[in-house]
């Protein structure tokens, strides 16, 4: 199974070897560090590998992730599940070399906050008529209450105002158009989540 985290930097173009032009957005990618290889027989009863990204200051670590990542100081612990037990060690690095052109992925990332928002620009809501008689109401969701049906309350999950964004998004089927290992660059066509520092997940298919 390949992946690989990285940060979002940019979108830019990539020209493929017959000319057409593709929107992509660079990654930031690797190295990782393995940080603890989990097992099915062993006690964690699956398999899965915990890999560390990134660096911070040793003081904005608390005490049980000090000891559990021994002497890495990483921003990031993320856990990537294998269907078999993997083949790696505590202490292997992975980089961008299993990647190449044209392969797909997954990508998962935390999507831009927009903090918040009408019911027209969260939910696609058309906003009240604009005929003769009516007065500020273009915006507006219109009738909340259910009456009889939800016993005139508003019913959980109804479709409202609110805060929009910040929310967990995974894209799949993106295809990888360029793999730099030299820069640690991974440029995957079209958008990702996420404003530019984002931490991006990239999974293969």
């Amino acid at each position: 199974m390949k992946f690989i985290l990285g940060t979002k930097t940019n979108m830019t173009q990539v020209f493929d070897d017959k000319g057409i032009v593709h929107p992509a957005t660079v990654i930031k990618a690797g190295p990782l560090t393995v940080t603890q290889v989990k097992t099915a027989s062993g006690k964690d009863k699956y398999s899965a590998v915990q890999v560390g990204f990134g660096s911070r200051a040793a003081k904005n670590i608390n005490k049980a992730m000090k000891g559990h990542m021994k002497e890495g100081n990483y921003a990031y612990v993320r856990e990537f599940r294998t269907e078999g037990d993997p083949a790696f060690a505590a202490g292997d690095s992975i980089d961008l070399s299993t990647f190449a052109a044209g392969d797909k992925v997954t990508v998962s990332a935390v999507s831009k906050g927009k903090g918040f928002q009408g019911g027209v620009k969260r939910h696609g809501f058309k906003g009240g008529p604009r005929s003769h008689g009516q007065k500020h109401s273009e915006r507006e969701p219109g009738s909340l209450g259910g009456g009889g049906r939800d016993g005139g309350r508003v019913a959980k999950g109804k479709r409202m105002a609110g805060r929009m964004g910040g929310d967990r998004i995974t894209t799949k089927g993106l295809t990888v158009v360029a793999v730099s290992p030299e820069t640690g660059e991974i440029f995957i066509r079209g958008a990702v989540p996420g404003r530019r520092g984002t931490l991006v997940e990239v999974k293969g298919q």
